[in-house]
């Protein structure tokens, strides 16, 4: 029987050159997003909270440091060992599916940053996503999604690009395919060998995301459209934050 095919996650956040491809990803900005929606949601001490696809730990740790328990889980093998240096008994760190329900009505709060949604290829894994978010969280608990705003990012698409990073060359191609954002990486290592990898991310906006959370249990209460928690603009934000209760 053939072997059934990777999703492109799969393979590509477990690279060493995703690492180096976006290895200059501004922590003083993450922490700042997270004050912001900690104030705004008013979260008091020694909260559990729940990081979806938590990469490698940087806002899972922040977190923590803030005064709270908290679980990050992420598919990628290789992001979860770089987090799991950073463990503590208030910090754990899972090597896990977001597909799954992970700890039943256990949280008080979870969030899923910087993109980190709408990579499957079947529309149908968004919805059992959703729904795994909602059974993660105690009635009552809130869900922060953040991420991309389609209608600013398809009209500022940047068709090609190169970067050169520490002698490893990165040719990058973006296009629109259907409702996907598509940009393949092309890798060229030192001795001249190389790797193709691509990313896909559904262009999900606000009703998309209605829809796909529609029966999950979780209600948008607020949205906003950048990290300084400005006003949604479906036309020139940045960013599509959005916050969900549970029923």
């Amino acid at each position: 029987m053939e072997q059934e095919k990777k999703e492109w996650f799969e393979s590509w956040f477990d690279s060493p050159y995703h690492q180096l491809l976006y290895r200059n990803r501004n922590t003083e900005e993450a922490h700042a997003l997270v004050d912001r929606l900690f104030d705004f949601l008013n979260i008091k001490p020694e909260c559990k909270i729940l990081d979806i696809a938590c990469g490698d730990g940087r806002h899972a740790y922040y977190m923590q440091q803030k005064g709270h328990d908290v679980t990050g889980i992420d598919l990628s093998e290789q992001r979860i060992g770089r987090a799991l240096t950073l463990a503590n008994d208030k910090l754990h760190f899972y090597r896990h599916d977001m597909r799954n329900v992970f700890r039943a009505n256990y949280y008080d709060y979870a969030f899923n940053f910087f993109t980190s949604f709408g990579y499957f290829q079947q529309y149908r894994d968004n919805i059992i996503a959703a729904d795994a978010f909602s059974k993660a969280l105690k009635p009552g608990g809130k869900l922060v999604l953040d991420y991309m705003n389609i209608e600013v990012v398809a009209a500022q698409l940047v068709p090609a690009e190169q970067k050169v990073i520490d002698g490893i060359s990165f040719n990058i191609r973006r296009y629109m395919e259907g409702n996907k954002v598509v940009k393949e990486i092309k890798v060229t290592d030192k001795e001249g060998r190389v790797r193709q990898h691509e990313e896909r991310v559904s262009g999900f906006g606000l009703e998309a995301f209605q829809e796909i959370f529609a029966d999950s249990g979780l209600k948008i209460t607020h949205v906003f459209g950048d990290y300084a928690l400005s006003a949604f603009d479906k036309h020139s934000s940045p960013r599509l934050i959005m916050v969900f209760e549970k029923k």
